[in-house]
């Protein structure tokens, strides 16, 4: 996988109801957040039950709101993901290895030394806040920029 970013942040879905007014502008149409979302994210954690739930029209749209670089994980589900290089299955395995749940371990130096790791062998990292914390975020943007990731 390729990707423009090494460190790529995001959060678990991208409709937090609180973001409206203090990230998405309060008049933002509802089927526009995605695309919003995408012009400061490059990925989205996405629960089984919420991709599970999309329907294929719903996944074409979602795949054509966003940039190329832009990821989707997925947590594990009963049903087949859509096939597209942009999209993830986070099985354990591999969530272990390239997520970084901020809100768990909001240590931004730790996070620092595993970005570094996973840059050195040009795979990008996800860095993920469950909660939608735009502060912490803004943090793993700041520290990206720093790194030159």
């Amino acid at each position: 996988m390729t990707a423009s970013f090494l460190i790529l942040a995001g959060a678990a879905d991208w409709q937090h109801p609180d973001w409206r007014g203090s990230f998405y502008p309060s008049d933002l149409p509802h089927d526009w957040l995605l695309s919003y979302y995408n012009t400061r994210f490059q990925t989205v954690y996405l629960s089984a039950a919420r991709w599970q739930a999309a329907s294929a029209t719903e996944w074409a749209q979602w795949l054509d709101d966003t940039q190329p670089g832009f990821r989707f994980l997925l947590e594990p589900g009963t049903a087949v993901p859509p096939r597209d290089e942009r999209v993830i299955e986070a099985t354990p395995e591999w969530s272990a290895t390239h997520i970084w749940w901020i809100d768990l371990s909001p240590d931004l130096r730790e996070l620092a030394q595993h970005a570094s790791a996973r840059a050195s062998a040009r795979e990008p990292f996800f860095v993920i806040s469950r909660s939608g914390n735009l502060d912490r975020l803004e943090q793993v943007a700041t520290l990206s920029q720093v790194l030159g990731y």
